[in-house]
């Protein structure tokens, strides 16, 4: 065990449990008992794991112990306890989505992503929380309620994979999986101190057979992603969950080869006037310095494709497929925060019919058209992930929707060109509140991102927990 240091089995990084396991230093019956203890101790008051089954648990690490034992092959992942959201399914578990009218709309088929863990030799721990529909910045839900911030309760764990941050800031797995339309991996992973990767689209094939032919927008901007306490460990959940899956027509197979690429980047503090929090820009100064020190060139830049043009478009994207009948449920799902993000995007985006609907299509090509050219110049962009630090808990309710929209032009700008978007947790200022940096790159270059991510990681420390 000498080679593990002195931090607790349910602390160490997957990439770090996977070797054990390969090496016989810890079985993955042991691993997964530490990664259900840690969650019988956090989880209570996080409550950001809502559906486990420690047997269930128990039984595949027992299954990834007799192939060692055998001499088989084992994955990448063999025995690494990861985290599910639930709005994705995993056989024999309900996809609820955060909804009372899914609670039992239980899944007869895995996901791709469920699939990709599973055949890398992850052992799946739990399901993780979001918000009702997964729409909102804030986890919380009439099904299962509210998942804490484990770094300051005072703050939101974000959303919608709120619950998926909280778990992997706290221990309970060393990955989790998450997806984003909005912002829903980056803005957790920067509210949790976590580091978060949202691939392109296409990337990683979107699939549920409870829900198998998605929106236009949603075909167009949401994305399947890992989140992590480390860089290297959101490589590998990449990597277990890109595979091919004929079941989504979007996806396109490897990223392109980046040895080649410059290591040149560029940076805009004030982007189209928009201001920031002096703790936000600082951690953006700090970053593009971090990456300079790595030997990077870094620029900084007065001018980038628009975000406020393009926050408006994925909205109108968002909205698309039968406004009226979105309200609706939110509405009838009765929760506060659901139609809240509802009846807000529609107030400020109005009816979107089919001319609305193909001026917004027409004029994502040419954002998108822009954003190819400025990313040829500069291969890699750092951007704020919002305007303030994270913020309060319910602070969307007190101070309504278009805060919301002007404070997150970082996050639901970006979703709009299908380009891969990294999440960097660089630290933390006052009062335990994180702060980060986002990395851009073009089409098939998540591995440009990770590349500057870890030039500019400052990694979590692995003991660390919520007090408990």
């Amino acid at each position: 065990m000498s080679e593990l240091g002195t931090a607790p089995i349910w602390a160490l990084t997957a990439a770090q449990t996977a070797r054990a396991i390969r090496e016989g230093q810890l079985s993955a019956v042991e691993v997964a008992q530490a990664a259900l203890s840690r969650l019988d101790t956090v989880n209570p008051t996080l409550n950001a794991v809502v559906d486990h089954r420690p047997e269930d648990v128990l039984a595949q690490a027992r299954t990834v112990d007799a192939k060692r034992a055998a001499g088989a092959p084992l994955g990448p992942l063999a025995g690494v306890p990861v985290t599910i959201k639930i709005n994705t399914d995993q056989i024999g578990y309900a996809t609820s989505n955060g909804l009372r009218g899914r609670a039992h709309v239980i899944a007869t088929e895995n996901s791709p992503v469920v699939d990709g863990f599973l055949n890398a030799g992850a052992v799946l721990l739990g399901r993780t929380n979001t918000p009702a529909f997964s729409a909102r910045y804030f986890t919380d839900n009439q099904l299962f309620g509210a998942t804490q911030n484990p770094r300051n309760p005072a703050l939101t764990p974000g959303g919608s994979s709120g619950g998926a941050a909280a778990a992997v800031a706290a221990g309970i797995g060393a990955i989790a999986h998450g997806n984003d339309i909005g912002g829903s991996i980056r803005y957790p992973a920067y509210a949790c101190g976590v580091q978060g990767l949202r691939p392109g689209v296409g990337r990683v094939a979107n699939y549920n057979a409870t829900t198998p032919n998605w929106s236009i927008g949603a075909q167009m901007m949401a994305v399947q992603g890992p989140l992590a306490r480390t860089v290297d460990d959101v490589r590998l959940g990449f990597a277990a969950m890109s595979g091919r899956d004929i079941r989504d027509p979007w996806w396109f197979g490897e990223t392109q080869d980046v040895t080649e690429t410059p290591k040149r980047a560029a940076f805009c503090a004030h982007p189209e006037g928009i201001e920031t929090a002096p703790e936000v820009e600082a951690a953006l100064r700090d970053a593009a310095g971090r990456l300079r020190t790595a030997g990077w060139s870094v620029t900084e830049v007065d001018m980038m494709p628009p975000l406020k043009e393009a926050t408006r478009l994925m909205h109108v994207l968002w909205l698309s497929d039968n406004q009226d009948a979105l309200l609706q449920a939110a509405l009838d799902e009765g929760d506060p925060g659901a139609i809240f993000i509802v009846k807000g995007a529609i107030d400020w985006i109005g009816d979107v019919d089919v001319a609305a609907l193909g001026a917004a299509l027409t004029q994502r090509a040419g954002l998108m058209r822009d954003w190819f050219a400025f990313l040829d110049d500069w291969p890699v962009f750092l951007l704020p992930p919002s305007t303030q630090l994270p913020f309060p808990v319910d602070e969307d309710l007190n101070k309504g929707f278009m805060h919301m929209v002007e404070s997150q032009y970082f996050m639901t700008g970006l979703p709009l060109i299908g380009m891969p978007v990294m999440m960097v947790s660089t630290g933390v200022v006052a009062e335990n509140t994180p702060v980060g940096v986002q990395i851009l790159a073009g089409r098939g270059r998540e591995e440009l991102c990770l590349d500057a991510a870890q030039a500019i990681e400052i990694q979590s420390d692995p003991t660390w927990s919520s007090g408990a």
